[in-house]
């Protein structure tokens, strides 16, 4: 029986500062708590963040009371999920136990300890500067990207700050806790390595009792649908291994590859129940073409990279997953890499994941600095790494485990070793510890030792031609058009600055009138130097913006394009390269940053671009001619037509080829066109269209924008129709600047005179018409300026 202890919490410090007693919530956080109760400004709001710098210096205390009837149990234990991060345990006046760990769950035994009537629970967190600090004082400084000491404490990283995040760091119960009542034989542990007909399912047993492991066998089952198997555990046995086989499996696919059939798992062990669901497939990795090859079957990765999708976890519940995995879906994407930096993620997380055939890469929580490898972290890493593979390999969307994020690299890269001086770096973890562990509860699953790695120690990771690489270049120092100078295997990150959404930035920050170097927008930037890597990145490509307005829309063109250029590179390589990782998904606050999503949820012109260039089907100019990618399961027959036009639309010459493209697989057919500034080239397949201009949009005779717009209600919002009189070059519609509600289903289109395209606008309130198609809601490179 599970009792969960989620009321009647306050929260308290036991330092210098005196606060007392707050109404606290569980699973919840000290900042989120102090800002319910009003005692802090909101830490996303302007420059907020750095005045709370001393809740990550302060001791906390949480404590709650609760009622307990003896029920006839052997057994009670304080079970908890998640305790963020150096905490010490006390149930009537008794320590219970201590955690170091905020990655990994707890039980502790309070069967003595409790007493029948009122009974008191306190938990005190120790500062975690003051932990962190402490051990690195003792073991001796290890190099990282930031003055912070994250890699001395089993914590999410990204606490500490990053360069798209705040420095807001936590202390709280930041998962469920509760009483567990139970008698005899409790099941600890379930482990279903599966396969393609079946699964081998490890149970892991506790008894309440001295006695009860050595006086008689225990009967255990294991059942995948309607097949099961029984065995028995022997006196003093824990752990048994059932296979269990199932005829004609339905497998699981990734979607885009077939069905993602979830068959119920039932385990049983005496009187105690476990279920779950599980998917009959095979992974398997080819490490130096980086392959994911999934029920005999290569897959093309179409990812973005996961961050925790809220500072403060605890925040993001099922609502949210889902509205975020339905972008990424949407998207097109097939697979979420959870990063190093961040957590270990729910298990509501893998199982959403399980039901949308989304595949998930799996750091280890490690990220862009040395780990020490002495006590106590080597067994804090291990204790963790078991928890977590135990937990979560009988997730069938889990096809990788990754050593860590940017590590490798930095030993090679970063100038590590002399600054370590012989001191530990974490290569234990990544090639003796962690695949060590995969390999004995998780076999029939990949592991990796990092990324970027090239497949072995002695490889430099910044090699394309093997394993993963992460591409920083741009961005960092060069145009995007850079992105053509690599034909990679694997790209596992690379990522290009946007702001966010208007409503976004307008909601976080309280600027009047907001600019792009006005207090509160710098200090929602986070990247070194992120605001002039924004205008230099323009290039060519872009004017250099003069007012806010255009700063905001042409620094999100950019970033859209950009990525565009290089998923759409990248993919055209297929079979060579086989898979992108977009750096990244989403925000964990309101920040200008490489995410599609921002931190108020809302999709950037980057996500719209990436819709189409994660399209199963893509039509894309490639080199000097197109690329036509099929990424499904059908042959992609039609008529591949190219024709040069004037800037007015007339045709100036055409051709047209008749294509076949077989299932998973790329046809490159050169253009044999050229053209002058004056002209574009038009791309048709099927009901695929691409347009390419001749010459950087400020080189572009252009002429200004004329173009005819309506706007007519249907349910739910409004049809914006826009038909172009010229060339209408990316013309995007941003409701938004009119209510933060305010949503449009498509963004940066391209028309040619005559054409036409339907924008459909959803809000709470009716938008004005009249605003909705004019400067600074509707706009494109070529419109005439107010």
């Amino acid at each position: 029986m599970y009792r969960s202890l989620h009321e009647g919490w306050t929260v308290s410090t036991t330092g210098d500062v005196d606060l007392q007693d707050v109404a606290a919530t569980v699973p919840g956080c000290v900042h989120t708590d102090l800002l319910a109760a009003g005692l802090i400004d909101d830490p996303y709001l302007d420059d907020n963040e750095h005045g709370l710098a001393w809740i990550g210096r302060t001791h906390w205390r949480y404590k709650t009371g609760f009622e307990w009837r003896a029920e006839g149990f052997e057994r009670i234990d304080l079970v908890c999920d998640g305790l963020d991060t150096i905490a010490a345990i006390t149930l009537n006046g008794h320590r219970v136990g201590e955690t170091r760990n905020m990655h990994r769950r707890y039980r502790f035994d309070v069967t003595p300890h409790l007493r029948e009537g009122a009974n008191d629970l306190v938990i005190d967190f120790t500062a975690p500067y003051e932990y962190a600090e402490t051990q690195a004082t003792l073991l001796g400084a290890r190099p990282g990207p930031y003055d912070e000491p994250y890699a001395f404490i089993r914590k999410m990283a990204c606490n500490f700050g990053w360069d798209w995040g705040p420095t807001l760091v936590t202390a709280g119960i930041w998962r469920p806790i509760g009483l567990h009542s139970w008698s005899g034989t409790r099941i600890a542990e379930v482990r279903p390595s599966v396969r393609r007909d079946g699964a081998d399912v490890t149970v892991v047993v506790e008894h309440a009792g001295e006695h009860a492991g050595d006086s008689a066998a225990v009967e255990v089952g294991a059942a995948i649908g309607d097949v099961r198997v029984e065995g028995k555990l022997a006196p003093g046995q824990t752990e048994t291994t059932l296979r269990v086989d199932v005829p004609d499996a339905r497998l699981w696919w990734p979607r885009g590859h077939g069905e993602q059939h979830l068959y119920p798992l039932t385990v049983t062990a005496a009187e105690d129940v476990h279920t779950s669901r599980v998917g009959l497939r095979s992974v398997e990795l080819e490490p130096d073409a980086f392959r994911l090859v999934v029920n005999g079957e290569p897959v093309f990765v179409r990812g973005f990279n996961w961050i925790p999708d809220d500072t403060f976890p605890a925040r993001t519940g099922a609502s949210e997953l889902a509205e975020r995995f339905g972008q990424a879906v949407d998207a097109g994407a097939n697979l979420l890499r959870v990063w190093g930096g961040g957590v270990y993620e729910s298990d509501g997380f893998y199982a959403l994941a399980d039901e949308l055939g989304l595949l998930v890469w799996q750091d280890f929580p490690f990220a862009c600095a040395a780990y020490p490898e002495e006590e106590p972290f080597t067994a804090e890493v291990e204790a963790e790494a078991r928890d977590n593979i135990g937990r979560l390999m009988g997730h069938p969307s889990l096809v990788l485990w990754c050593g860590n994020n940017e590590n490798i690299e930095g030993h090679q890269h970063w100038g590590w070793p002399g600054e370590l001086d012989g001191r530990s770096w974490g290569a234990g973890f990544y090639y003796d510890l962690l695949p060590r562990l995969v390999a004995e509860l998780d076999p029939a699953r990949p592991y990796w030792p990092g990324s970027p790695y090239s497949g072995a120690p002695d490889r430099d990771v910044h090699d394309p031609s093997t394993g993963t690489i992460h591409i920083w270049t741009v961005w960092g120092s060069k145009d995007w058009t850079h992105y053509a100078d690599y034909t990679p295997r694997f790209v596992a990150e690379f990522g290009f600055q946007g702001p966010p959404t208007y409503a976004t930035l307008r909601a976080a920050v309280s600027d009047e009138p907001l600019a792009p170097d006005s207090p509160g927008v710098r200090h929602h930037q986070k990247a070194t130097d992120g605001n002039a890597k924004l205008l230099s990145g323009l290039g060519a490509h872009l004017p250099q913006p003069s007012t806010f307005d255009d700063w905001h829309y042409w620094t999100q063109l950019n970033q859209a394009r950009a990525m565009a250029f290089g998923v759409r590179r990248f993919r055209a390589l297929m079979p060579y390269c086989m898979g992108t990782i977009v750096w990244q998904l989403n925000d964990c606050w309101p920040v200008t940053s490489w995410a599609a999503v921002d931190g108020g949820r809302r999709r950037k012109p980057l996500w719209y671009a990436l819709r189409r260039a994660y399209a199963p089907r893509l039509l894309t100019f490639h080199e000097q001619g197109v690329a036509l990618v099929n990424d499904t399961a059908t042959p992609w027959t039609s008529t591949l037509t190219l024709t040069l036009r004037d800037l007015s639309g007339e045709v100036v010459s055409t051709t047209s080829t008749a294509v076949t493209v077989e299932p998973r697989s790329v046809v490159r057919v050169p253009s044999g066109m050229d053209g002058t500034p004056a002209q574009l080239l038009e791309a048709t397949f099927d009901d695929a269209r691409e347009v390419r201009f001749f010459a950087e949009d400020p080189q572009v005779p252009f002429p200004p924008a004329a173009f005819d717009a309506q706007v007519r209600d249907v349910p739910g919002g409004q049809e914006v129709r826009v038909t172009a009189g010229t060339v209408l070059r990316d013309l995007a519609l941003f409701p938004d600047r009119l209510h933060p509600s305010a949503t449009v289903d498509d963004q940066l289109v391209t028309l040619l005179p005559g054409e036409s395209v339907v924008f459909r606008v959803r809000a709470d309130i009716a938008l004005d018409p009249a605003a909705l198609v004019a400067f600074p809601v509707l706009r494109c490179v070529n419109e005439r300026r107010p």
